[in-house]
């Protein structure tokens, strides 16, 4: 008979396992087992629901990385997207935590969203047994910082349920707040569930997903490729980048996002740092601790286009502006929006130079540099060690001075190939692949460069010969000049991989045509494809591509399908729940 350890004995449930585990072990090793070892006892695991809401993967990432060290404090945990509520009776769970980003002006991410549609509606269930606690991830340069995590924690709490953990609110640069939270969250849940939750020695409360290089620690990869999409008389510059992912160990799938990890225009470093009045070298604060010149420091660190609000608000206070004062009211929030439209940090030290800053003073009012994400428009499968990306260089005049976007400028202007590094990370997007099954046909909307994800659809289709339909929207403003990828695309649809290529180029008429329109004009095929089980995808603008789509489509169903209004409605909201309606859309 193999010794066990007694209930009774000074151990822990984990410490019990353990030390029986370790004693079969030593009794089987040594012959003294007649028969078959009895199993440890289970450790008592106390259970957790960990949902989030996502749209670009950052949540997500989070929120599995909770799960991942649940049992080491003591939890079982299960992980799902918000909208998955309906496997689960929420009225029977314990203990919940949520994780979620902020889509839009205060709006829940697309796998969020019937969630809130379910906790907010008058028949929601009571949830008085339950603990809860959110972490909520936004951009506090939009009105409503925060604003689904917010709205999830206050209705829960409407609903009865009770916060076990304050909600903490994380702006762009997320991974210190929500390191601390997490921290916080499983100390406090361990103490209330009476569980022991000591954390293992050196492993952290949240964790990045990648392995080596992460949104923390980019690689620093070589530039090969800078080549023009449009063509001379384009209003358009849209360039194709390719970047060697040799030696960073980074893998990623089609579907993905690449970070990427820019610096700021040294012209505007410049005009800022006159305009401030300093030294270049003035020794300033850095956002994650140490110190810098005043010129890298803006350079490298700073966001210093977008105004913060602090900024306004200082600028306001030492200029004493009337006007700006005014537009600083609540009520007043439309019309500050409408105000900053165009401006940016320069101008506003430019047009109060009343309102001095020393350097010190002045980074304190600035964000820290974020990562931008583009989606990738490669398969891995068709181009080992590389990645390839498909981005829009932002160019314009505002107030009379020519802007240009941080990152997008950096890559097409100011990174020579094979020399300067760019510092890139991989950002993960489980909810927009390929279909598993390889029969299973694909209708894809990506005007512009919302063609970029589509594109590695496509090699990645026909990289597994996949024999599943594809069908491809693809618009921009002129044939001639906007066409992106033309010859891939034609060479897709000879070889029979691209069965359905519809072009929407809305400047080539008197009347505009874009890809919603292509989409009526062939609603019968769509709503054929669709009923044969076709996943239905969308990559581009948020604002109004992606809406006018999704409006187009509910049209589709209605008109083909012969449904109500609220019938169509109910039919995306399936496509949704199965995950045959993917949207990237930024």
């Amino acid at each position: 008979m193999i010794p066990c350890i007694p209930p009774n004995a000074p151990f822990d449930a984990r410490q019990r396992a353990w030390l029986n585990g370790w004693l079969a072990g030593i009794f089987a090793d040594a012959g003294m087992a007649a028969g078959p070892v009895s199993a440890a006892p289970p450790v008592d695991l106390k259970p957790l629901l960990i949902m989030y809401g996502s749209q670009s993967g950052s949540a997500e990432g989070i929120a599995k990385g909770l799960g991942k060290h649940a049992k080491s404090r003591g939890f079982e945990a299960r992980v799902m997207e918000l909208n998955d509520y309906s496997k689960i009776d929420l009225t029977k769970e314990e203990n919940l935590v949520i994780v979620t980003s902020t889509w839009g002006e205060g709006d829940p991410p697309d796998n969020a969203l019937e969630f809130w549609n379910f906790i907010k509606a008058e028949d929601a269930p009571k949830l008085n047994h339950l603990r809860y606690s959110v972490l909520a991830l936004g951009d506090s340069s939009y009105s409503e910082f925060c604003g689904a995590g917010k709205n999830f924690d206050e209705r829960l709490a409407a609903l009865g349920a009770t916060r076990f953990h304050d909600r903490v609110d994380c702006d762009v640069d997320y991974e210190e707040p929500s390191e601390l939270w997490g921290r916080a969250m499983w100390d406090k849940l361990g103490e209330l569930a009476g569980s022991n939750s000591d954390e293992i020695e050196g492993e952290p409360a949240i964790e990045d997903e990648s392995i080596v290089y992460s949104r923390k620690h980019p690689f620093p990869a070589k530039l090969l490729t800078n080549r023009l999409l449009n063509k001379r008389g384009s209003a358009k510059d849209t360039r194709h980048f390719e970047i060697s992912l040799a030696g960073s160990g980074l893998d990623y799938e089609a579907g993905d996002a690449l970070g990427v990890m820019p610096q700021n225009c040294p012209d505007l470093v410049s005009d800022i740092i006159k305009a401030l009045g300093s030294a270049t070298d003035t020794v300033v604060p850095l956002p994650d601790g140490g110190e810098a010149p005043l010129r890298s420091a803006l350079r490298e660190a700073y966001a210093i286009t977008q105004p913060t609000p602090s900024l306004i608000k200082a600028v306001a206070e030492k200029s004493a502006d009337a006007e700006l004062i005014e537009l600083l009211k609540p009520d007043n929030k439309a019309k500050l929006g409408e105000w900053l439209w165009g401006r940016e940090v320069i101008d506003l030290l430019l047009a109060y130079p009343a309102a001095r800053f020393e350097a010190v003073d002045f980074v304190t009012h600035l964000r820290k540099l974020q990562p931008r994400l583009y989606s990738i428009s490669s398969s891995p499968k068709a181009h080992p060690g590389e990645v390839h990306l498909t981005v829009a260089a932002v160019r314009y005049e505002s107030h009379g001075r020519s802007r240009k976007g941080v990152c997008s400028t950096f890559l097409a202007d100011r990174v020579d190939l094979n020399s300067t590094t760019v510092p890139v990370f991989v950002q993960v997007s489980h909810g927009f692949r390929v279909p598993e099954n390889p029969d299973t046909p694909m209708i894809m909307v990506g005007p512009g460069t919302g063609i970029a994800p589509f594109r590695a659809f496509l090699e990645e289709r026909l990289a597994t010969q996949a024999k599943g339909r594809n069908w491809l929207f693809f618009g921009d403003q002129r044939k001639e000049f906007d066409f992106m990828y033309r010859d891939e695309l034609e060479g897709f649809q000879q070889s029979g991989l691209l069965n359905r290529l519809d072009l929407a180029f809305s400047r080539d008429q008197g009347e505009k045509v874009y890809v919603q329109n292509r989409m009526t004009e062939h609603a019968a095929e769509l709503w054929k494809w669709l009923e044969e089980g076709a996943h239905f995808y969308v990559c581009g603008d948020a604002k109004r591509m992606a809406k006018d789509v999704d409006e187009a489509l509910h049209k589709v169903i209605e008109t083909e399908g012969g449904l109500s209004p609220e019938s169509a409605g109910d039919y995306v909201k399936k496509l949704k729940a199965d995950k045959r309606y993917q949207r990237d859309v930024y």
